[in-house]
């Protein structure tokens, strides 16, 4: 059987093409799955998409009348799929539901660093031999408090690595987690925590009840220096209201390498084009944001288990079999 995969990158290919060496043809794609390009997919039983696919009812209904009869999404996150029109067209839907929390928790603190110690700017004039300092004076972390939003695999490792820089810790979440605890994390109120901390770092899903869990009101509870991290989902954060606070020269630094509009933009070089994503524009203007894009995930590591979870994802659906990754489930194909 021939896999079709969308939004292969570069160094992705080879990891997929070694996970599925032995079992299926996979061909990969490095244009994303959209309205667009959904009937490339026809005469596919099974693809792969990422996390930038776009799988709503129109390019759900145009991959199952093409025959396709399976999604395996390279990703945790699902809040690009339409599950409930999946369900109806009988389409099984499997999603990556664990990988290293580490790639995104480390990610999370370089932002987080990058911003408290002007890195960016620093590289940038030393490249011009500008060697002043003036403007990139940081502050120490030790004895500073972070508040982790979420406290699931990826927040609890982001705790201990916040652990042994020697932080006071809040965290913010629907249960407590007991490892957590164990670091000497106080649990307390989301406003609470924002009052508090002098960073907060975001580790939840985007879900209907998380969207723009940081908006305006949030925005102005935090320390005017406060540092503010997202590697999670862009929704989290209301871009807008983020702006508005950024002009007032709010903030001592603010890492964003996820954003709500990403769609169209991340994994994609627009470099000679017009963006006009205003809000976007705004936000890599100030001098101190520092906006990546979406690569949080990217190590071999991470990416290794996610392509190989993906394999195994397939050969589930292939073999009638089930497991904790399948977010829609349907009938076993007849073979």
């Amino acid at each position: 059987m021939e896999i079709l995969a969308f939004g292969v990158q570069a160094d992705e290919k080879p990891l997929i093409e070694k996970a599925f060496a032995g079992n299926h043809e996979v061909r990969c794609l490095d244009v994303f799955l959209n309205a667009d390009t959904a009937a490339i997919a026809a005469g596919h039983e099974v693809i792969s998409t990422s996390v930038n696919a776009q799988l709503d009812a129109q390019v759900l209904e145009t991959l199952a009348a093409g025959g396709t009869a399976m999604i395996a999404q390279r990703s945790t996150g699902f809040n690009n799929i339409d599950l409930e029109v999946a369900g109806r067209l009988g389409l099984t839907v499997a999603r990556v539901s664990y990988y290293s929390p580490y790639s995104v928790a480390e990610f999370a603190w370089t932002l987080a660093m990058a911003v408290n110690r002007r890195i960016v700017r620093a590289s940038m004039r030393t490249r011009d031999f500008d060697f002043r300092l003036d403007g990139l004076m940081g502050r120490d972390i030790r004895g500073r408090t972070v508040g982790v939003i979420g406290t699931g695999k990826i927040g609890e490792a982001f705790a201990r690595i916040a652990h042994g820089y020697g932080t006071q810790l809040l965290g913010w979440d629907l249960t407590a987690n007991p490892a957590c605890v164990e670091l000497g994390m106080k649990y307390v109120d989301k406003d609470e925590l924002l009052a508090a901390a002098d960073l907060v770092s975001l580790h939840v899903p985007l879900l209907p009840a998380t969207e723009h869990l940081i908006g305006a009101a949030e925005l102005r509870a935090m320390k005017d220096d406060a540092i503010l991290v997202n590697s999670s989902r862009g929704g989290l954060i209301d871009s807008d209201a983020l702006v508005d606070e950024l002009r007032k020269g709010r903030f001592a630094g603010v890492g964003l390498d996820v954003y709500e509009a990403e769609a169209g933009l991340f994994y994609l070089d627009r470099s000679m084009e017009a963006v006009d994503d205003d809000t976007l524009a705004r936000l890599v203007t100030f001098p101190n944001v520092l906006v990546t894009s979406h690569q949080a995930y990217y190590t071999v590591d991470a990416v290794t288990q996610i392509v190989e979870t993906t394999a195994r994802n397939i050969d589930d659906y292939l073999a009638g079999r089930r497991s904790e990754n399948v977010l829609v489930p349907a009938a076993p194909p007849t073979r």
